[in-house]
């Protein structure tokens, strides 16, 4: 009995030796890397089933994102605050703006323009027009009568005053200040798009159109020389 206790307790020695050896070896080798989940990489664009989602665009929360941006813009890592102003420059807490950010501020601001420019342009040739010679002339000799009055420098004062405003808004951005792309707290009419998606995806696609109409009807004037309906 004596012999196999000893035994007993040799085996259970050497298995103590065993696990500490195996233990300091485990700590000697690298962890294993652990597998990321899979991501949409190979995710395609609502808009161009063809071609894959931009990176930036695959699952952002804005509306009317259809995931469209053929040429990558959104792909860019710039941080466009430091192109409006140097980091060095501002004071204070110094926000980012990534590109597909800026990128949604610049195609609200052209559609607004737009959907003006298409109401006006078409407006004109339909007869409602100021009093005054300088107004009685069809839209797309408005801009060469205008040169020919001197009226240039007031819409660049306009134009600049409106720009202005834009910029204060980027600044109030950069501060940090959450501000959404093309929120300027403007609604006279007390819509609410502001916090209304359904009113943003109206705005959005009716600015999207605007921007392609207003293409269109400018090149058919120009080529039949003739006011509305330009053909």
């Amino acid at each position: 009995s004596v012999t196999r206790s000893s035994r007993r307790d040799c085996g259970c020695g050497k298995m103590k030796v065993v696990v500490a050896l195996a233990a300091t070896a485990s700590a000697l080798v690298a962890p294993v890397a652990k597998v990321a989940p899979a991501t949409s990489l190979d995710a395609k664009s609502a808009a161009m089933p063809f071609l894959e989602c931009p990176a930036a665009l695959d699952g952002l929360d804005y509306p009317g994102n259809v995931g469209f941006d053929p040429l990558r813009f959104t792909d860019s890592d710039w941080n466009m605050a430091e192109v409006i102003i140097p980091k060095e420059r501002w004071m204070g807490e110094y926000a980012e703006i990534p590109m597909v950010y800026w990128m949604r501020e610049a195609e609200l601001k052209h559609g607004r323009i737009c959907m003006l420019a298409v109401v006006g342009f078409v407006a004109t040739d339909l007869g409602f027009r100021l009093p005054g010679e300088m107004h009685n002339v069809a839209s797309i000799n408005a801009h060469d009568m205008a040169v020919d009055m001197g009226a240039m420098t007031q819409i660049g004062i306009w134009i600049a005053v409106a720009e202005c405003i834009g910029y204060l808004a980027i600044l109030e951005m950069l501060d940090g200040s959450g501000r959404q792309p093309g929120d300027f707290g403007f609604d006279p009419l007390q819509i609410g798009g502001a916090n209304d998606p359904e009113m943003q995806l109206k705005e959005l696609e009716n600015g999207r159109l605007a921007m392609l109409a207003f293409s269109g009807i400018v090149t058919q004037a120009v080529l039949t020389g003739k006011g509305f309906p330009y053909f």
